[in-house]
């Protein structure tokens, strides 16, 4: 799948990568005909411990709904996020090599520090010197050419919000520079510093990180197609609107006793039906099982 997703940043339109963070928001994803998946750091922390995005999930975390989401569909590549790699140079080797063994098709890292790391829309990061934050490239390029994988290595820089963009970019070019194959800039805030990130990072391809409500406008893919990037991310399009819906059946079951209102209609088999009843039925049935749904 690594291959694919090289190819298909060749290509010249640009790639929108919606968020997924479970089995269910996975599925829907698919079932939607999006070309990549992401896995959100933040919806993998929230779905599988219930607490905020503030580097409390360790690799085994990451590595296991990563695999998963891989797991769906192979065909689709999924890009998952890789936080800081969780540890020195062979921990960050070794997230590579996991994440390379699950199908994973590319991984972002980043230099926020491991005892403070957070989500990138939040206040208060910190951020490691230049030369540390190579180090977690260099590893995870190193790795990868002794497993001879083509996983993408996204180089993500969270120094926008302290240092200012040209820092961000900075960093993002000397990662490229040491085998980092794409750029990702968290927390733009403008036009400004938006077309200024793709000038200086190309010819290498720019990612834009687009969070509803969060520090970076309200962009559309259109918009961001318009700046220049080769990829728009939408990392919480599946998590808010479930958090959101969750609440409002529950809601629903103290104001009235029931859930149906918001169920609008789906019966189980609907539900399951999303998940690929009808075609793990048929498989059944074709090797003599006798599920008979």
């Amino acid at each position: 799948m690594a291959s694919k997703l090289r190819s298909l940043l060749k290509s010249e339109d640009i790639l929108v990568v919606p968020g997924a963070y479970d089995g269910i928001s996975g599925r829907a994803v698919l079932n939607k005909g999006f070309k990549v998946m992401y896995m959100t750091g933040a919806g993998t922390v929230g779905s599988k411990l219930g607490t905020p995005d503030l580097g409390i999930a360790g690799l085994t975390d990451m590595h296991q709904n990563a695999a998963m989401l891989s797991g769906l569909n192979p065909e689709v590549p999924v890009i998952a996020d890789a936080d800081t790699g969780y540890g020195g140079p062979l921990s960050c080797a070794r997230t590579l090599r996991l994440y390379h063994q699950a199908g994973i098709a590319g991984l972002h890292v980043e230099d926020q520090a491991l005892g403070n790391k957070r989500c990138g829309h939040l206040e208060g990061k910190q951020i490691i010197d230049l030369e540390a934050y190579l180090i977690r490239i260099k590893a995870m390029v190193e790795e990868r050419r002794r497993l001879g994988s083509e996983l993408v290595i996204i180089a993500r820089s969270d120094a926008l919000q302290s240092y200012g963009v040209d820092e961000a970019i900075s960093r993002c070019k000397a990662a490229i520079d040491v085998g980092a194959d794409m750029a990702f800039v968290e927390g733009i805030t403008t036009e400004v510093e938006a077309k200024k990130v793709v000038k200086e990072i190309a010819p290498a391809p720019a990612l834009v990180n687009l969070v509803a409500n969060g520090v970076t406008p309200h962009w559309t893919v259109e918009n961001a197609r318009q700046l220049g990037f080769k990829l728009a991310l939408f990392p919480l399009v599946t998590v808010v609107p479930a958090s959101l819906a969750i609440e409002k059946s529950l809601d629903s079951l103290i104001e009235i006793g029931s859930d149906a209102p918001a169920s609008k209609g789906n019966s189980p088999e609907d539900f399951f039906n999303k998940l690929g009843l009808k075609e793990l039925s048929q498989f059944d049935g074709q090797v003599g099982g006798e599920l008979n749904l």
